[in-house]
This record gives C-alpha cells, structure tokens and sequence, in this order.
C-alpha cells in the first residue's frame, strides 16, 4: 500500500516537474524569437519536440587524427584515462582536519516525510 502511494506521489512530482521544463523552455523559445537569436530558437524548439541530442565527437589520437576501429578507440580510452588518473601526489597536500563526529544516517525504509522532500 506505501509503496503504491508513494510510486502515485513520485509519478504525479514527475509530470508537473517536466510541465514545468517545458513551459521554461517554451518561454525561452518566446525570448529567443523576440531577440532574433534563431540558434537558441532552433536548440529550444529541438529540446522542446524531444529530438534534442549533441552530436557525437570521434574519438581522435594524440595528433588529432581520427580512429575508426573500435579496439583503437578502446585503446585510446584508455590511454586517456591512465593519464588522467595516475598523476604524480601533488607536492603541497591540501591540510585537511578529519571530521569531529559521523553524520546520522539511516539505513531503514524512508519515511512518508523524507519522500515528500525527494
């Protein structure tokens, strides 16, 4: 029974969050045509109809060429994020006091209160 109300509570929160989403952007597609900005026009008009995505960036090599084979760019990723994660210790650690005493948390099942907040 809590779990069918609070699944009711959640779906209804959903639906008038994304009116909300929506009339921001379609407000925002009214601004854009009042300022004549026709690229935010056009990007708002797109999120608007749910056709909305970023182009796809290739994955290139260190000299900028582009890697077509998905092994390589496998490889590349990963030669990517080596780099990025295995970094020398910087050499003046920030001093950073441990905290006096453990946050409260609870493991139980949440309350009708703390969904109502979510």
């Amino acid at each position: 029974m809590e779990y069918a109300e609070a699944r009711r509570v959640v779906k209804k929160s959903i639906m008038k969050d994304k009116k909300y989403y929506k009339d921001g952007l379609a407000a925002e597609a009214e601004q854009a045509a009042h300022n004549s900005n026709m690229k935010q026009l056009y990007d708002t008009t797109k999120k608007l109809s749910g056709k909305y995505s970023k182009p796809e960036r290739p994955v290139k090599d260190k000299e900028g060429k582009v890697i077509t084979g998905l092994a390589q760019q496998m490889n590349r990723w990963s030669e990517h994020f080596e780099e990025l994660l295995n970094r020398p210790a910087p050499p003046n650690p920030p001093d950073i006091n441990p905290a006096n005493k453990d946050l409260p948390i609870t493991c139980g099942k949440p309350t009708r209160e703390e969904i109502g907040k979510a």
